[in-house]
């Protein structure tokens, strides 16, 4: 971050408004902040630090306090502070509450506090990214410089008697500080989620022993040795129900083949009823089979007279139609005769047609002589009609430039009645900008309380869970405790018995030596063995590290739900009023802000483009108006040279014949001659259609005469042959033997139907002959068997199928078992194959996961660890400018010893004293020794945040106090040191009142005190 202007006003001591300008301190200023005590040189940093964050550099006064007594009670207390990130600017306006005095009337009112922050772009234009509401800005202010306030003065402001806190920092806000600072969030993440990788491995582990204690279950075992056991002995229960079901198989398949061969041979003898039926219909048919063939001999008796029928038949049709010739060839002569009859009366007009033809030649005659008397008019008719044209051209332009300037003066009013409701629109453009702005911020927060909602949900059942699985794992260590109590109560119970066992009489005891043994200890309980209580201690020790497992799942996770609701909580008090609503309200909200502020936009656009129009509109307009006043000069002078020449042309006409005149333009002559040689033409041409027609009526007159003649001797033929064919096919029916015509074709039957009745006898025939020899054969085949008795047969095979029924229900029962038990135990065995991959699994990723989080001897987590070499590298940059500053004493470094308890290490700080060789802790520095070791430290820091992609901007540095501490060659060394650092591109501030400073310093910032407030002067070299 690098200042570029900041302005107060009614702020600590300055009583009106005061600006500083830094960009004319120079690109990479080194300047110091002069003035003398009290005179607010502290002041400026505390507005610096207030315009970002709403609070002081030292944080002992609220920002409430921070207004001058001696300002006017017109102003307000107020600071801008204008800077860059990078290459973006921004500028941050805070207002704290404070009294002012009311706009009307007497008193005073509480002005609240206000925060407005907007992005300067390059153009010059404000983008409003905080309207008014202080929190909403200060949460923008960190997230763009990365840092808080505590971190701001730490690592950007050195206070005035506060230098030491970065320098005596624990691991804990170091870490803080330095993850922010290089933005290492990241290995934290990584952390988190490898912890939770391992909690999942852990999780699929104990579901994977629920799963192989359901396996077992579900088939009514409790250990995989019954398991194994109950498949030992099943073998050889299922071998011998095989062995049964087998016998009884082949028993059923005999009396199957039994069965199968009666009900055949029941088969045949039906066969041979069947075929013995069937002959016996067959035979029954023989008077029909004698109708059919004496159909079939008529038949063809008949299919022997139908040619000469057929003959009979042709000669009645050729008869027929020679008739209806000659009736036709004499209605044809009479149509002929009435044509001939019209023809000639036709011809009757030609002698009128002549007399039509010699009137129109004299006309034609006549006209061509007064031809060579048109062309003077028709001269003028042609120059009339030209310009005619051009008076109507010219009218029609001048109405049509009338058209288009009313036109343009409509389009131009519309367009200057569209212009308030524009102006309008697009005033709202900065507000709405501010609002999408606030919305958006508001939008987000939003959307960060519903997911840490979700989370909070997600842990309160997993809390809940994980109660009942404390709950469960106390009961499981509980109970494995009393049983390895009891166990071992009863082991140690027993060794008396087990002693006593050993005993023999007359040799001496082992406990008192005594030879006699009157009463030797007894039991009658089953002892325990050392594996069994081996074996209870593993339970209760696996139960024990369950239960502790639980309970430290149960805390990790009951804290981080005290930290999402710490978030919701500041959240919900950022959002106010606006965390009660649902965030569909606010998306709904923020898109209608979008739609207004996209409406206002285009109507700016709009607007501008209107004000364009209207202004091309107006010139347009002007243009058309001297174009239509031309046009109407043009169209004066056109019909002035119309009424000439229409004179003209009547002149002319007066001058000429009447008869020519009446002709009233000179074309009509030429129209005329040419309508006459069309008369003529079309006269002539009627005249040869009359000739033609009567000749064409009379020729076909002749050729109807003659038809007439022709058809009367085809009809005579025809009666002939007709009685001819008649006679013979009479003949032929008589010596036939058939009645009459009908009995003939009664009996006939065609080709097709012969066929079928000579097929139906031959079948008839043929099929009785084939039944017989059936009958025969069958009669034969059978001769010496007789019909089985299929009842008893069928019984025995139902005895059988009932024994194999209940063999085989034996087998699958037992074989169904076998496979039950034999899922069970491949499914046992991929479960242990899983859990020997989960252990390997969790034997990397947990051991990764304690490393990563710090659970390793070290107590040093990954991101620490990171930070560390972070660190490392800043003590080294810090230890050169140290040892430089100290005459080569005094080095920074790492404390590399753990922390004692949980309190995490590893980014504590020493320092190494080349005077005694020892190293020691740096709360052991003196007073001056400390300021430069923090001096150092912050120094260092800079560089290397500056040396880190990724890393925040700290290309700024102000140091309040502390130098009054050095002697003169430190002092020396100080100053040499930060003229350094200037050269690498950093601004430098420093308050001080060391006079050396203020000699080797010649660009300053005077603070000047007065009883009427302090004021703000630079001074350039």
């Amino acid at each position: 971050m690098r200042p570029l202007t900041l302005e107060l006003c009614a702020f600590g001591p300055f009583a009106d408004k005061q600006t500083i300008d830094f960009s004319v301190l120079g690109s990479n200023p080194l300047f110091l902040i002069n003035g003398p005590t009290g005179a607010g040189k502290t002041s400026i940093l505390d507005a610096i630090c207030f315009a970002l964050y709403g609070k002081t550099t030292g944080n002992e006064r609220e920002a409430s306090q921070m207004r001058c007594d001696t300002a006017d009670d017109g102003l307000l207390t107020e600071v801008s502070f204008e800077f860059e990130l990078g290459d973006r600017r921004y500028l941050v306006r805070r207002i704290p509450e404070q009294l002012r005095a009311k706009s009307r009337g007497d008193g005073s009112t509480v002005q609240k506090a206000e925060a407005e922050l907007c992005r300067i772009h390059t153009d010059g234009r404000r983008e409003v990214l905080v309207a008014s509401k202080v929190s909403d800005a200060t949460t923008l202010i960190e997230e763009l410089t990365g840092l808080d306030v505590d971190q701001f003065r730490q690592v950007m402001v050195l206070p005035q008697g506060k230098f030491r806190e970065l320098l005596l920092a624990d691991s804990k806000e170091r870490e803080k500080i330095f993850s922010q600072l290089f933005q290492t969030h990241v290995y934290r993440r990584i952390e988190e989620h490898l912890k939770q990788q391992a909690l999942d491995i852990k999780g699929q582990k104990r579901d994977l022993d629920s799963r192989r204690s359901g396996i077992l279950q579900t088939v009514g075992l409790e250990s995989q040795n019954e398991l194994d056991a109950a498949i030992v002995a099943l073998t050889p229960e299922l071998a011998q129900a095989k062995l049964v079901r087998d016998n009884t198989a082949a028993a059923m398949a005999e009396a199957a083949r039994v069965l199968d061969q009666a009900q055949a041979l029941t088969q045949e003898f039906a066969q041979l009823s069947r075929l013995g039926q069937q002959l016996t219909a067959i035979e029954a048919g023989g008077e029909q089979l004698t109708a059919k063939e004496t159909q079939l001999t008529l038949a063809r008796h008949a299919e022997k007279l139908m040619p000469l029928k057929r003959q009979l038949l042709q000669r009645q049709q050729e008869n027929q139609e020679a008739a209806q010739q000659q009736q036709s060839a004499l209605e044809a002569r009479a149509l002929a005769e009435q044509a001939l009859a019209r023809a000639n009366e036709a011809a009757s007009r030609l002698p009128e047609l002549d007399a039509q033809k010699q009137t129109l030649l004299a006309e034609k005659q006549q006209l061509q002589d007064w031809q060579p008397r048109m062309a003077a008019l028709e001269d003028i008719e042609g120059q009339l009609a030209q310009a005619g044209s051009q008076l109507e051209s010219a009218r029609g332009q001048q109405q049509q430039g009338l058209q288009d300037l009313a036109r343009l003066e409509a389009s131009r009013q519309a367009m200057l009645e569209s212009l308030s409701p524009l102006e309008a629109k697009a005033s709202l453009q900065v507000e709405l900008t501010e609002q999408l702005a606030r919305q958006e911020v508001i939008l987000e927060r939003v959307r960060q309380l519903n997911v840490l909602t979700d989370q909070q949900q997600t842990l309160q059942r997993q809390l809940g869970a994980l109660e009942k699985q404390g709950l469960e794992a106390k009961a499981a260590k509980e109970q494995t405790e009393n049983q390895r109590k009891t166990l071992e109560l009863a082991w140690h119970t027993g060794q008396a018995a087990m002693l006593a066992n050993e005993l023999k009489q007359g040799n001496p005891c082992p406990v008192c030596g005594s030879c006699s043994h009157p009463s030797p200890a007894q039991t009658e309980v089953q002892l325990p063995s050392q594996q069994e209580l081996e074996s209870a201690r593993l339970l209760e020790q696996q139960a024990q590290q369950q239960y502790q497992d639980t309970r430290s799942n149960y805390s990790h996770t009951k804290s981080r739900l005290k930290e999402l609701e710490q978030q919701s909580r500041q959240l919900s008090e950022q959002l106010g009023d606006a965390a009660t609503q649902g965030l569909a309200a606010h998306e709904q909200h923020l898109q209608s802000l979008r739609l207004a502020l996209a409406a206002a936009n285009s109507a700016s656009e709009s607007l501008h483009k209107l004000r364009g129009d209207i202004a091309k509109a107006e010139q347009a307009w002007h243009t058309q108006r001297q174009a239509t006043e031309q046009l109407a000069r043009q169209a004066e002078e056109a019909n002035q040279r119309f009424i000439q020449l229409t004179e003209n042309r009547k002149a002319t006409l007066a001058a000429m014949p009447k008869a020519l005149a009446e002709l009233e333009h000179p074309r009509a002559l030429s129209a005329r001659l040419e309508a006459i040689d069309a008369l003529l033409i079309s006269i002539a041409t009627e005249q040869q259609g009359l000739l033609l027609a009567r000749d064409q009526a009379s020729n076909e007159l002749a050729r109807a005469k003659g038809a007439v003649q022709d058809t009367a001797q085809q009809y005579q033929r025809a009666i002939s042959r007709l009685a001819e064919a008649d006679a013979e096919f009479s003949r032929a029916l008589q010596s036939s033997g058939f009645a009459d015509t009908a009995a003939l074709e009664g009996a006939w039957r065609s080709e097709a139907q012969q066929q079928v009745l000579e097929q139906e006898i031959q079948d008839w025939h043929r099929q009785r002959h084939s039944l017989r020899e059936q009958l025969a054969a069958q009669q034969h085949k059978l001769q010496e068997r007789q019909a089985p008795d299929l009842d008893a047969l069928t019984a025995q095979k139902s005895a059988v199928d009932a024994r194999f029924q209940q063999s085989d229900e034996q087998w699958l029962r037992l074989n169904g078992r076998m496979q039950e038990l034999g899922n069970a135990a491949r499914q046992l065995q991929q479960e242990a194959d899983s859990a020997r991959a989960l252990d390997a699994q969790y034997a990397l990723v947990g051991t990764l996961a304690d490393v990563a989080n710090g659970n390793s001897q070290s107590k040093l987590s990954l991101q620490r660890f990171v930070l560390s070499v972070l660190l490392d590298d800043v003590l080294r940059e810090a230890s050169q400018r140290l040892q430089l500053m100290s005459k080569g004493r005094y080095r920074l470094l790492r404390k590399e010893d753990r922390a004692k308890g949980n309190k995490a290490s590893g980014l504590e700080l020493e320092v190494e004293d080349a005077y005694s060789g020892k190293v020691r802790a740096v709360a052991t520095l003196s007073g001056g020794e400390s300021f430069m070791a923090a001096l150092s430290l912050a120094l260092g820091l800079s560089d290397v945040v500056q040396a880190y992609a990724g890393g925040i901007k700290l290309d700024t540095l102000f140091i309040d106090e502390g130098f009054g501490s050095l002697d003169q060659e430190s002092l020396e060394m100080a100053i040499r040191t930060l003229m350094d650092l200037q050269a690498s591109g950093r601004m430098i501030g420093v308050i001080s009142h060391v006079s050396e400073m203020k000699e080797q310093l010649q660009t300053r910032i005077d603070v000047l005190k007065s009883a009427a407030g302090s004021e703000i002067r630079l001074h350039l070299p």
